[in-house]
Parts: C-alpha cells; structure tokens; sequence
C-alpha cells in the first residue's frame, strides 16, 4: 500500500470536498454573470464560500478574491502592485517560492529594483538587514509565511510591524502556512495574503488572494467584471465551493491535525538522527511547519534515493514540486548555506494526521536501508 509523504507539493482531496463539488459540476452549472434563476444560484454560493473562507481569517469577505491558485495570487499581488508606477523598488527573501522569486527576476528585467535578504542556517530571515534595505521608494514587502521546502516559519508579525512602520505594503505566500500556523491579519499586518486549495486538501486550480480594505491593487487579468472587476475570467464555481469546504474543515480540525503530526515528525526526526549516518536535518529545528522534515544524507544522491523509496511505494519530494525537473541545486538550500553536493542529496517528507507511527517506521526502515546502501556503494 502507497505511503505517501509529500504532501508539501499536493494533498488528497476530502470526501466531503468531493461532495460539496459534484453539484456545482451537474445541476448547478449556471454562469454566475448571468441572469436567470440558475445563475443566481451559482453566484449565491461563491459569496457565500466567500464569507467562510474570510472567516478562517478574521477578515471582510469583500478582501477575498478567487484565483487559480497560489501562483496567480503571488504574481498578481506582486507585479500589479510595483508595475503601477513606471519604477520603484521591493524587496523579498532568498528562499522565496519560485511563483515570487520569478515574478521579482521578471520586474527587474523591467527596470525595477528588487532587494533579496538572506536568511540564517535555519532558513530565518535576517529582519534587520531587511529593514535596513528599506528605501524612500521601497514599494512592498514579499516574505513567505513558511517555507515550502525546508518547513522554516518565518517572524511574520515582525515583519509586519516593520512594514507599517515604514508605510511599505507587505504581501506573503501563506501556501504552506495557511491552516498550518496561526496567521492573524491584524496581528500580522498583511496587505496581502495568497492561499491555494490544493494544500488543504481541496482541489487544484483555485486559490484565493486576501488584500485588505483601501489596498489599490490593479487587477492582473483583464476581461469581463467577475470579483468585482479586478479579477477577470468566469468563477470556478466547483473549485471555489471545494476550497470552501476543505477550508471549513481544516480548521475544524486543526488542534487535533496539528498535534497529531508533531508527534509523528518529532519521532521521526528523532530516529532518522539517530539511526541513519551523516543525516542533517534542514531547517529550523524548532520553528518549522508540523508535517515538515528535509533532510541531507551525505554521499547519496537524492533523486536516486527518491526512485528507491518509489519502487518501496513510499512517495517523497527531493525539493518543491515545481522545480523537481531541474538538475540545479535548490536556490532555498544554498541560501542556507549547504554545498551542492549537500543540496542534491536533499529529501523532502511532508506527512499528514492520516500517517500513523506503523507507516512511519517503516519509512524510517526503508530510508535506513536505502540510504547505507548507497553510501556504501559510494563509499
């Protein structure tokens, strides 16, 4: 039976979701712009989706607008925010996901400027060098909440408070934070915030972006007047009404998930440390995301460590999901210092409350197993 352990890059869809779904794929299948009775319908349960997702963060449900996901929400907050003035500067941090990191190459291919803080050992950024790097035409602010890779919570609220004491907008990717850790608007002082569902158990091709109330953010979409004509294109009603759905549920039960994946990543960190050789765990040690363990194994290549655990059915990650493709060393984990050799032997296991201690033991055994074997090989 598959184990799987990269639930960083995907989640499993809920029943429940599934469910709340299926109606808005057969009968309720009007266009929300239009106008008879089916429409209406369609358009009815998007704000309401709307008010329960703006629930889960204590914010106005008019702040919330639908998207395709987290990569459109980070573009859109970002690009949209700097290109509506011909120039200026932002700044972000070296580990940022690639849908931010990307978006911030593109603006200075356009002759912005943008600033990269670097982080510690551990992955947390550096808050005075980033207020230091703050500049009378210093726009905005983009740090991730948590790190898709390395699993690092980063000082948000500090962040926050820096960015309002300097009338800087801030924007993060709470992708892997949202759920995962407290995110609280006003504590935080976000202007921005983007989410996708597919992390929380909900479906793929629909997020959202939280900006709040007075932010001018131009849209990035251009089309027809749906979310209140910032964010063009038809709704994906189906979507919206999963994400709705798998939100409501995630923090229903978040204290019991939460709990529930500590004890598991604490114990395997635990055993992983003290049973495989030359395993460093990447990564705060303390402030990481519940479900998150990187580790380096040296003298192993992490992609055929990868396929090993493949062919023992057990599913796991050597970086994001977004660039397992490439053959580069992952931009995070020199960012924290590791070598390339370092890098490239990475491997990235993201569980959920569904992983019980049987299946992580014998992930543990599997990896044991795998890992001596190609280090004596190597060796």
């Amino acid at each position: 039976m598959m184990i799987y352990m990269d639930n960083a890059a995907t989640t499993r869809m809920r029943r429940e979701v599934v469910e709340a779904m299926l109606p808005y794929m057969t009968a309720e299948y009007g266009n929300p712009s239009a106008g008879y009775e089916l429409a209406a319908r369609a358009k009815k349960a998007i704000e309401q989706a709307r008010e329960e997702i703006a629930d889960t963060l204590g914010c106005e449900a008019e702040e919330i607008f639908f998207t395709s996901g987290g990569t459109e929400s980070d573009n859109w907050a970002i690009k949209s925010t700097m290109m509506a003035k011909n120039r200026g500067h932002m700044i972000t941090s070296k580990i940022e996901h690639h849908a931010v990191f990307h978006s911030c190459r593109f603006l200075e291919q356009k002759g912005y400027q943008v600033s990269y803080i670097d982080v510690d050992a551990d992955g947390l950024i550096s808050l005075e060098q980033l207020e230091n790097a703050i500049r009378p035409d210093t726009r905005m602010i983009s740090v991730m909440a948590a790190n898709n890779e390395i699993g690092t919570v980063e000082p948000i609220a500090e962040i926050g408070k820096i960015a309002r004491k300097h009338h800087v907008l801030f924007h993060t990717d709470a992708v892997q934070a949202y759920s995962n850790i407290d995110l609280n608007i006003e504590r935080d002082e976000f202007d921005m915030l983007s989410v996708s569902a597919h992390k929380i158990n909900g479906p793929k091709g629909v997020g959202f972006l939280y900006v709040r109330k007075g932010t001018k953010l131009p849209p990035f979409m251009c089309g027809g007047a749906q979310e209140h004509g910032v964010r063009a294109g038809t709704e994906n009603v189906s979507g919206i009404m999963g994400m709705a759905k798998a939100a409501k549920l995630a923090f229903q039960n978040r204290k019991m998930r939460l709990s529930h994946e500590y004890e598991i990543r604490n114990y395997m960190i635990s055993r992983i440390q003290r049973e495989i050789p030359y395993a460093k765990l990447n990564g705060h040690p303390t402030k990481r995301l519940a479900n998150n363990m990187n580790f380096s194994f040296g003298n192993v290549d992490g992609g055929t460590l990868i396929a090993m655990l493949d062919h023992q059915n057990i599913c796991a990650a050597s970086g994001s999901a977004c660039t397992s493709a490439s053959k580069e060393a992952s931009h995070v984990l020199k960012a924290i210092g590791l070598s390339d050799e370092m890098a490239h032997a990475a491997v990235r296991l993201t569980i959920n409350e569904n992983i019980t201690f049987q299946e992580a033991d014998y992930v543990i055994n599997c990896l044991k197993y795998d890992v001596m074997r190609l280090q004596s090989e190597l060796g």
